[in-house]
């Protein structure tokens, strides 16, 4: 997928004519994670997904795996994110975790809009913001809260076996997966992924903040 202005103006339009579900004010604590797309350039790769072998045009989306030293959730794939501070907005969070996490500084005109607050098991309120990274081509990992830095082309995400659905223990919700190379991501991350898929690229107004997540990540 082509990593252009006619992308960027796509996923704007898609993002602007949407209506979000919003959570209850007041009710969570509040996150904010960065959906920035970015160029494929030459980033961390996945087993199972090819490098390319000089700075592609191709569009990605920038993950991460948090370290493993932290307490909540190490090692676990995840969007650059963090807590909302107070008086802060979801945007400025969450641009300003992707400089503290990834090393990525970019101007309050890169936000394209917002997809759906997803509620995590862990009592969060999550609110996914796109961003529009630009090349983002010198990326530094904060060894603080992240162990490594991907840059996943998003035609990955758009593969015919996502989502991988199935359901855990007695929970009537099914649990969401996201395929990549040899391995998966889970929801919350995942779910968000999907929407992003299916809105921004895809066209189709989907909502994911049903899905449950794997047990080992509801702490």
């Amino acid at each position: 997928m082509q990593f252009d202005d006619a992308l960027r103006n796509q996923i704007e339009r898609r993002l602007g004519s949407f209506e979000l579900h919003r959570a209850i004010p007041g009710v969570h604590r509040v996150a904010a994670v960065a959906v920035a797309v970015a160029e494929e350039g030459e980033g961390a790769q996945l087993a199972g997904i090819a490098a390319p072998g000089a700075w592609s045009r191709e569009a990605a989306l920038i993950l991460t795996r948090r370290a493993v030293h932290l307490r909540h959730h190490p090692d676990q794939w995840a969007l650059p994110g963090g807590r909302v501070d107070a008086g802060e907005s979801a945007e400025a969070a969450a641009l300003r975790e992707l400089g503290e996490e990834v090393g990525l500084d970019l101007e309050p005109s890169a936000v394209l809009g917002r997809l759906d607050d997803f509620i995590t098991r862990s009592g969060f309120v999550i609110t996914p913001v796109v961003v529009w990274a630009g090349p983002a081509r010198t990326l530094v990992a904060n060894p603080a809260e992240v162990a490594s830095i991907h840059r996943i082309p998003v035609s990955e995400f758009m593969r015919d076996d996502a989502p991988m659905l199935d359901r855990e223990d007695e929970s009537e919700e099914l649990v969401l997966r996201m395929p990549v190379g040899d391995t998966w991501i889970a929801a919350p991350t995942a779910a968000v992924l999907y929407q992003f898929r299916e809105l921004c690229i895809a066209g189709r107004a989907t909502r994911v903040a049903h899905f449950e997540q794997p047990l080992f990540a509801r702490r």
